[in-house]
């Protein structure tokens, strides 16, 4: 059998990869309008953009463009959601936090910290499910779970922990909103991914005519 992406679906999928990048830059800003702990790569764009001054938006962007250079020794080919998550999440958190207000009453914040989650785990199974890449840094992951015959679950330890790490060190915020997100974004995009995915169409190969 040969599968095909029914192309019927395309304005579909590429209106559910651009709202899912959306909120995704929705749900990270969220998270640090909380101040209660980022997840361990936004920690990593925090902890840059206080030394450099710039907003954790365009640290978003660089580094998933550094990122991106990185699959190239690893031969990974990026696809349209790729190339797209690189500019878009990083643009949409920026206005995103322009018009998000502080909250100084810790219920607004949990509230802040919940939503926020919640919405990175749509925001996940929309721009996955619509077919068209992953994200620089989830390449990087299977990536290096390919070149180096790794688990993915090894390497994406590896990644995050030298992330956060690094971030903290650097002044990024970690906290419960850290914990939360690690322990219960797998389950969320386990129940959103399905209902986003946009299933490949079968269809069976052409039969040859036997020889006479």
């Amino acid at each position: 059998m040969m599968v095909h992406m029914d192309w019927k679906t395309l304005p579909r999928r590429i209106v559910q990869l651009y709202i899912g990048l959306l909120l995704y830059g929705l749900a990270g800003a969220l998270q640090v309008r909380a101040g209660l702990g980022l997840d361990p790569w936004d920690v990593l764009h925090q902890g840059i953009a206080r030394r450099a001054h710039l907003g954790i938006g365009t640290i978003v962007i660089i580094v998933g463009a550094v990122v991106l250079l990185g699959w190239i020794p690893l031969r990974q080919r990026p696809g349209l959601g790729t190339v797209s998550n690189v500019v878009l999440v990083g643009v949409s958190m920026n206005l995103s936090l322009l018009w998000l207000p502080h909250l100084q009453v810790l219920a607004g914040r949990i509230a802040y910290l919940l939503g926020g989650i919640v919405l990175c785990g749509i925001a996940t199974g929309m721009y996955i499910g619509a077919n068209f890449g992953p994200g620089p840094r989830d390449g990087l992951m299977t990536g290096l779970a390919r070149r180096t015959g790794r688990s993915i679950r090894l390497v994406r330890t590896g990644l995050e922990v030298t992330v956060l790490l690094t971030g903290w060190l650097l002044g990024g915020s970690v906290g419960i909103g850290t914990v939360l997100f690690a322990v219960v974004i797998g389950p969320l995009t386990q129940v959103f991914l399905p209902l986003f995915a946009v299933q490949p169409v079968s269809r069976p190969r052409r039969q040859l005519a036997p020889a006479t």
